[in-house]
């Protein structure tokens, strides 16, 4: 039997694609288990979750790093410079695994030396790129920069920009680890991030491949609309337009456009009874100051069954990143029968078919957002995942990166 295990910051990072791979991994008949950092609701005897010690480093590395890069631009967005991270090559799950795959594993959890330990073990290492820090000297997302596909150095991100700064150093210190082994495997939930893969000077020699995360589509299901709203407590004559992200007021997500889109809507009377829908943490109030709408605020969701209702509750879902991979909320509200409006960036255009199941809107376009909302409530627009996200295709593609290595590992 195949026995995979699966590193990640917490099950619930990454949209717990680790949790959600997992599920799937053990429905195929592939042994699997999970290591991480951070406990949190889920309780299985095939997850570990790391102890007191490995807590507290990873503490005293994320207060190192948030001190170490202070002086970066406001909004400029995440970037990771680990120091500090837990050893767990020495672990039986790891020791006993024939593939181990990285997923979110930062903030503490894993520096470039703790990496390296695992790569000595010369097994597969399966690297999960749930953003575009494996390619690039530190950000999670580069936007306009295309320095790593070149080098890093005078990252846009810092107010003061050096020639060797942390994005140069982190970058000199990744590529000479990924230099050394040929047991790394790096793979992208998103075919945009697949060819940033394919240009960047930290993989362009690797192996790279294209898998979506995978999602549990027992679970997330349309239900019938109308019993969603009313378990929700929303009049059902409600015209619902739904927002929702780990961090809603992040500048990444883009509530600004959304917010810009609604009061065109507003504005024009495009529609008499509407209702917006909001989960996620944030500033609540700011928001709804801002909304000409009527609001509703779910706050943060923990579980899956209370995404579902919502999701099913709305009529329009709306994505307005400006920099994403594979949102994982795109393939929740498709697979739950609700349109996606959003930006034509990221992955986001691998999931929509443009005024089939969804509309993709021109990029920091909010009068195009608007009238993404217009046509998926106007023409009664059905989500649906295309069939290359469903679970079986998904997981088919892992068997055949496991062929794929084992070719490798042998020659």
């Amino acid at each position: 039997m195949i026995k995979v295990v699966q590193l990640q910051y917490s099950t619930a990072s990454g949209g717990s694609s680790a949790l959600r791979l997992q599920k799937a991994f053990l429905k195929a008949g592939i042994e699997s288990s999970i290591i991480s950092l951070q406990a949190d609701r889920v309780r299985d005897d095939k997850i570990t979750y790391l102890g007191f010690r490995s807590k507290l480093i990873g503490r005293i590395d994320a207060k190192l790093q948030s001190f170490l890069t202070l002086p970066k631009l406001k909004d400029s967005g995440s970037f990771s410079f680990p120091i500090l991270g837990t050893n767990v090559a020495w672990m039986e799950q790891v020791k006993d695994a024939d593939y181990i795959y990285l997923h979110w594993i930062l903030n503490g959890f894993l520096s470039l030396k703790s990496i390296e330990s695992l790569a000595k073990l010369n097994k597969p290492i399966i690297v999960f790129m749930h953003d575009m820090w494996p390619i690039t000297g530190g950000c999670h997302y580069s936007l306009t920069c295309e320095k790593y596909t070149i080098g890093c150095d005078e990252c846009p991100m810092f107010i003061k920009q050096t020639k060797n700064d942390f994005s140069k150093k982190e970058f000199k210190n990744k590529l000479k680890f990924y230099s050394k082994y040929s047991n790394l495997f790096f793979v992208s939930p998103s075919t945009w991030l697949y060819d940033c893969a394919k240009q960047a000077l930290l993989t362009k020699d690797k192996p790279v491949f294209y898998i979506p995360n995978i999602l549990d589509n027992t679970v997330f299901k349309a239900l019938d609309k109308k019993k969603a709203k009313e378990i929700l407590n929303i009049d059902t004559e409600e015209t619902v337009i739904a927002f929702g992200a780990v961090s809603i007021d992040s500048s990444r997500k883009g509530w600004a456009y959304l917010q810009k889109a609604l009061e065109i809507l507003h504005a024009k009377k495009e529609f008499k009874n509407v209702l917006v829908l909001i989960f996620g943490s944030g500033n609540n109030s700011k928001m709804a100051a801002a909304i000409p709408f009527k609001v509703k605020f779910m706050g943060y969701l923990k579980d899956e069954y209370s995404k579902v209702l919502v999701y099913n509750a709305a009529d329009v879902f709306i994505v307005p990143s400006l920099a994403d991979n594979q949102p994982t909320t795109v393939q929740e509200s498709l697979s739950c029968g609700t349109p996606v409006v959003g930006f034509k960036i990221g992955g986001i255009p691998d999931m929509i078919r443009h005024k089939e199941n969804g509309y993709l809107a021109a990029y920091q376009d909010s009068e195009d957002i608007a009238e993404g909302i217009k046509f998926c409530c106007k023409e009664n627009l059905k989500g649906y995942m295309l069939s290359s996200f469903q679970p079986g295709a998904t997981i088919q593609k892992h068997l055949n990166l496991f062929e794929y290595t084992k070719t490798q590992m042998n020659k």
